[in-house]
């Protein structure tokens, strides 16, 4: 009964068999055929058996396990590795298939690879998941057959595993890598090197070539008869907020991702980034009321606990309160703090309901509004227009992508930073930002 659930019969035994029964037809016409026909069934059937037993007399002809991480990174290729040895002393091929969890919809995933006798081998396939959440893994089935290819023997390993799937990790990896190689320029990253104060005083040393003559201090000058300077170095601890709205306008998709994805992704980053920089980090979401948050700080564990935090926030469908993040922020928040909010407006309406509590924000904190280029109007508008309905398209795309631009100027002239991004390079674009205002000494 074992035997029948690991045994299948190949498309090979199909055809042979096939042939078989036409050489015995075609023997009521041509009689000579009969006793062909006869040797080709019977070693057919020699074959058949052969086969069964060589794949069978091995108990563990074939040794295999899937190594998937420990979680996946949202929206970035996570590999998954399958491990096989041939145990087998001849040839086998193998068909691997994987049940890949159901998020992924992959129906006709299957590897084929052939492995000389007693040979180990490392196979390697890549999934992007696009949402948040446990991913479940089913059996790893792997079918062996020889080189007679009659029949397979079925393998199972590696059942019922999860993976739980986080914002994209994998980018700090990334990040932290184009750092230590100073090659930030290649993905539009600035490294600004700050000439001149940055109002936190740390030595006095004597004056070299290239100093700012500004900083020359006048009394320890007077004393050690030689130029002396101030040096001061970059303000540290300073908080640095993420700002997530997970309301309705944060639904739209883009390449499978959601925007509040993208802004999870950016916040993981960015958070990173600020603690590098020795600033506190810290974030928290907003639709109808403030939710998900995490106090700044500059510790061991915080990068674990936004992260953490990050992976259980859920996008909803009603529309933001931004009195209500005000007010919160006015009550939570003492310190003079750089905001990053991250959210979407499409129209000028859309902003001037919330600009009086965006400008009540703006009084206290550092306020950078970050939001979204829609790119699906960006490529109509690069596509000539073949007729009059695309003439009138693309007009009502232009018009949409230059409110955006009027959005921009409009949060300007409250004296509101902003950020106008595509979804793909937000990421990069907030860090500009970050650095820029760490340059110029902002906060």
């Amino acid at each position: 009964m074992k035997l029948i659930k690991q045994l299948y019969i190949e498309n090979r035994f199909y055809y042979f068999a096939s042939g078989i029964v036409v050489l015995f037809l075609l023997s009521f016409i041509l009689e000579w055929l009969f006793f062909i026909a006869q040797i080709a069934f019977f070693s057919f059937i020699a074959f058949f058996v052969l086969d069964i037993l060589v794949l069978f007399f091995v108990k563990k002809g074939l040794i295999a396990s899937r190594e998937a991480p420990d979680k996946f990174s949202n929206g970035d290729q996570n590999i998954i590795l399958i491990h096989l040895e041939n145990q087998y002393n001849f040839p086998i091929n193998a068909i691997i298939i994987d049940e890949i969890p159901e998020q992924f919809q992959i129906r006709n995933f299957k590897i084929s690879k052939a492995l000389k006798a007693s040979e180990k081998s490392t196979l390697q396939y890549e999934l992007r998941p696009t949402k948040r959440g446990e991913y479940y893994f089913g059996r790893l089935n792997i079918y062996i057959s020889s080189f007679i290819g009659f029949v397979s023997k079925r393998y199972l390993f590696s059942e019922n595993k999860m993976v739980p799937t986080y914002p994209a990790f994998l980018q700090l990896k990334k990040y932290d890598l184009l750092a230590i190689s100073n090659s930030l320029h290649q993905y539009g990253i600035k490294k600004i090197r700050r000439i001149g104060h940055t109002m936190e005083f740390e030595q006095i040393k004597e004056y070299v070539q290239g100093d700012d003559l500004r900083t020359i201090n006048w009394k320890a000058t007077a004393k050690r008869n030689q130029l002396m300077v101030n040096q001061f170095q970059d303000e540290k601890s300073q908080p640095v907020y993420a700002v997530i709205d997970k309301g309705r306008v944060m639904k739209m998709p883009f390449n499978d991702l959601s925007l509040l994805d993208y802004a999870i992704n950016a916040t993981l980053v960015i958070s990173n980034v600020v603690l590098k920089k020795q600033d506190k980090a810290g974030m928290f979401t907003f639709s109808k009321k403030v939710e998900n948050t995490v106090i700044a700080e500059r510790r061991n564990s915080q990068m674990n606990l936004i992260l953490e935090t990050l992976y259980n926030v859920e996008t909803d469908f009603f529309e933001s309160d931004f009195g209500r993040l005000y007010a919160d922020i006015k009550t939570h928040i003492n310190q003079r703090s750089l905001l990053f909010l991250y959210t979407n407006f499409e129209t000028l309406d859309a902003l001037h309901r919330q600009i009086p509590y965006l400008k009540a924000i703006a009084k206290n904190h550092l306020l950078v509004v970050v939001f979204f280029d829609n790119t699906e109007l960006d490529s109509l508008i690069k596509n000539p227009a073949n007729s009059i309905q695309e003439v009138y398209d693309k007009v009502i795309a232009e018009k949409f992508a230059f409110e955006k631009r009027l959005i921009v100027n409009e949060l300007k002239k409250y004296g509101i930073y902003s950020i106008l991004t595509s979804p793909e390079n937000l990421t990069i674009d907030t860090i500009n930002k970050y650095l820029e205002i760490k340059a110029r000494g902002l906060i």
